[in-house]
């Protein structure tokens, strides 16, 4: 989770901080999401040579997937708030050798380029947003007529329901669950996408649900994690901790009932949603459209977008 964009001038309090400890469990959290978030990112049509968006990037995690799936010929433009974030993103990127990246200081509303993208992606964003469908409208305005349009977010009821057989895992997944609600967060905003982009003037996108069931350490460390990050928002809601205990023995008791259970326990729900920007037909004709060393015109039909 990592979004610190909003569509206007405001900047809210971002409900996991932007500490050293949260940018590192971003970056943790971020190495266990690539593999799904890199097959969601292929099948949306992401790929090498475009140029792409990247709403609320953070400490570049996703900016740096996407900017290994359009290789050295394509770029990545990533729009952050939060200027620590960025000065870690901008040293993340040089370290990993990717010249292909930058990351800009803004809100989305007054980000401009003189060109327009071939998509813009984001993960864990828009549940954050006050207004995602405001967003999203703004946001395909940046993206090129038969453009790409792919985000990821969280559902909550699935995580709940799965964890309801530990006492303790069951918990503290509930305690994140109600300090999201209280702060007003979109809990469930992945199963949302459908209908929030049609209502931004997309058309529906294309869905699936992905939710890594796990036991190692690594695993559980995720829950306990999370739950220092968000400590200081527990405890000035003043909500109870009875069934929560010791915060500095949690992710040892958390572990602890998850090996003698013998069963998994689940991460957040991640729910993909995907479409391609409304194309008229000029637009479609000169992106599938190229001319060859003969000069013979050769139109490429595969894969085209509906024209609307």
């Amino acid at each position: 989770m990592n979004c610190r964009t909003t569509l206007d001038s405001r900047q809210g309090d971002y409900l996991l901080g932007s500490s050293d400890a949260e940018h590192q469990r971003l970056i943790r959290q971020a190495i266990r999401l690539a593999p799904v978030t890199e097959s969601f990112f292929r099948e949306a049509g992401i790929g090498p040579g475009q140029h792409v968006l990247d709403l609320g990037s953070g400490v570049g995690d996703v900016a740096m997937l996407v900017a290994r799936l359009v290789g050295p010929s394509g770029e990545v433009v990533a729009i952050e708030r939060d200027a620590r974030s960025i000065s870690r993103a901008r040293g993340r990127t040089a370290e990993a050798g990717l010249h292909n990246v930058e990351f800009v200081e803004s809100d989305i509303a007054h980000f401009s380029r003189d060109t327009r993208f071939d998509a813009a992606v984001g993960r864990y964003i828009l549940q954050f947003l006050p207004d995602p469908v405001a967003t999203l409208r703004s946001l395909s305005e940046k993206v090129r007529p038969g453009g790409i349009i792919a985000f990821q977010e969280g559902s909550f009821a699935p995580f709940v329901a799965l964890s309801a057989h530990l006492p303790l895992w069951s918990a503290v997944v509930s305690l994140h669950h109600e300090v999201a609600v209280r702060v007003g967060v979109n809990t469930e905003m992945g199963p949302a996408l459908h209908k929030v982009f049609q209502d931004a003037g997309l058309p529906e996108p294309s869905m699936r649900l992905v939710m890594e069931l796990g036991h190692d350490p690594d695993f559980t460390q995720w829950l306990s994690d999370v739950t220092m990050s968000i400590r200081p928002k527990i405890e000035s809601l003043n909500l109870p901790l009875d069934k929560v205990g010791n915060f500095d023995t949690l992710h040892q008791r958390l572990h602890e009932e998850v090996a003698t259970s013998k069963t998994v326990v689940p991460w957040l729900a991640l729910v993909g949603a995907w479409c391609r920007t409304r194309a008229n037909s000029i637009s479609v004709l000169n992106d599938s459209c190229r001319l060859t060393g003969d000069s013979d015109l050769i139109l490429v039909t595969e894969g085209l977008p509906t024209i609307q």
